[in-house]
């Protein structure tokens, strides 16, 4: 009890903050990839989603701060962000002719390949938030962090979902969402990080932008080249 102090409260404020801000990723991923399952369907592969991405993020703190070290990592990370952009805009042509049990295998593995590109940010943040606290409440810090991402991540999904079928231009601004994030990773990649900061210093934000550009611009071209 006596780790209970202003700064355990202090930090456990500062995770629920970054739950709040960092499971919006995972929760547009979610929602883009089950919108074109039955109900059913979208429940198991929401839930299957979220479990998923806790356990990516439980996997990935053992040694994500290493892991950000490695030269390319995060450019990769932000290539496969791009892709599957662009492929979400264009899921209703691709999965016209798709079962319901392969629809949802192939939403899952969506769902995957996109936690792991963002988990590792996702999982530092959580892990800096905690950094304050005593050592020992570390750890659980960090697990009360990633158990707050379920509900989270489920709830936005689920909320998500329903705007999604009132409002189609979101699926756009989700794909969006998704190049904006790629461009802000692959500026902070350890092989490139020194070249931004010394020759594009303060510009992350103009290549997230470019990057959410680019992922809707592909994801209108491939859209208009599958219905020519």
């Amino acid at each position: 009890m006596e780790h209970l102090d202003a700064a355990f409260f202090f930090a456990l404020l500062k995770i629920i903050w970054a739950d709040i801000l960092l499971s919006g990723d995972n929760a547009v991923v979610i929602a883009l990839a089950t919108r074109r399952l039955p109900p059913q369907r979208q429940r198991q592969a929401i839930i299957g989603g979220a479990a998923a991405a806790i356990l990516m993020r439980v996997l990935l703190a053992l040694f994500a701060i290493q892991l950000l070290q490695l030269p390319w990592l995060k450019l990769v990370g932000a290539a496969l962000l791009v892709w599957i952009g662009v492929k979400l805009m264009n899921q209703a042509d691709e999965e016209s002719d798709v079962g319901e049990a392969d629809g949802l295998w192939a939403a899952v593995r969506t769902i995957l390949l996109a936690d792991l590109a963002m988990s590792l940010d996702n999982v530092v943040a959580i892990a800096a938030a905690a950094s304050n606290a005593a050592a020992p409440m570390r750890p659980v810090l960090l697990l009360i962090g990633l158990g707050l991402s379920i509900p989270l991540i489920i709830f936005g999904s689920t909320l998500l979902l329903k705007l999604m079928q009132r409002y189609p231009a979101i699926i756009t601004l989700g794909a969006a969402l998704l190049g904006f994030v790629a461009g802000e990773m692959a500026v902070t990649d350890a092989a490139l990080h020194g070249w931004f900061d010394t020759n594009l210093h303060d510009l992350a934000f103009t290549v997230g932008i470019a990057g959410a550009i680019l992922v809707v611009g592909l994801g209108l071209m491939r859209s208009r080249r599958g219905s020519a």
